[in-house]
């Protein structure tokens, strides 16, 4: 982990984003405390637009709900945002209205066929470029890299048959890789390190482990 952080520092001095605030987490779950002291402000009130349209392939969604109530207890309020039922201008308002965003776990690349089709993906970017908080659950932190090819041994991108191609938001240049040490996917995070550690930078994390990115500066923190 301490050659990925090296790796990611040199990353983050490279491209100078002094506004961007991320969360990118495994489970938001088991980090949600990390959440409210990196926030730095009272998030009683605050509102977030909560994105699950990842999990809509999936068969297993529990992780939408405990996400959702973790973000309640809280304080905040949730306005759900499924992209492929709203319209463009939902989209927009939402995104653009409320304090935060957040986007669940579930399929990578049928989330990112769903931003791509809406054009929820340059408002989103729009949107961090210009301060606001961004929360990413698992297929939500995936999506920030330049691209999500490498988790396809992880998420069956058959689920996302209109998907152009693998170029994802490339609001961070590493990518990060959820799940690592955890069932069930252990086996298959090791697989994607054996294959893809050596040419690209993945920043592997556990289910109790978030990345935080603060304007440049970059960390991996763990739940005590």
């Amino acid at each position: 982990m301490e050659e990925n952080k090296t790796a990611m520092e040199k990353v983050a001095n490279k491209n100078d984003k002094p506004t961007r605030k991320l969360f990118l987490a495994s489970s938001f779950n088991d980090v949600a405390k990390l959440f409210i002291d990196f926030s730095g402000e009272e998030l009683n009130g605050k509102r977030v637009t909560f994105i699950p349209t990842a999990s809509i392939p999936e068969s297993v969604k529990f992780f939408v709900s405990s996400g959702r109530k973790a973000l309640e207890k809280m304080g905040l309020t949730v306005d759900e945002l499924e992209l492929t039922q709203a319209s463009k201008q939902e989209i927009r308002d939402k995104l653009e209205k409320n304090d935060y965003i957040y986007i669940t776990g579930g399929n990578t690349f049928f989330l990112l066929q769903e931003l791509k089709k809406t054009g929820a993906d340059e408002i989103i970017v729009e949107q961090i470029e210009q301060g606001k908080l961004y929360i990413g659950e698992s297929a939500g932190s995936v999506i920030m890299s330049p691209n999500i090819e490498y988790v396809k041994e992880m998420d069956d991108c058959s689920k996302a048959p209109e998907l152009p191609d693998f170029s994802a938001l490339h609001v961070i240049d590493f990518y990060p890789l959820p799940h690592h040490t955890n069932f069930p996917f252990k086996k298959v995070v090791e697989k994607i390190i054996a294959a893809y550690g050596e040419r690209i930078t993945l920043c592997p994390i556990s289910n109790t482990q978030v990345i935080t990115v603060n304007g440049t500066e970059i960390k991996v923190e763990s739940r005590r």
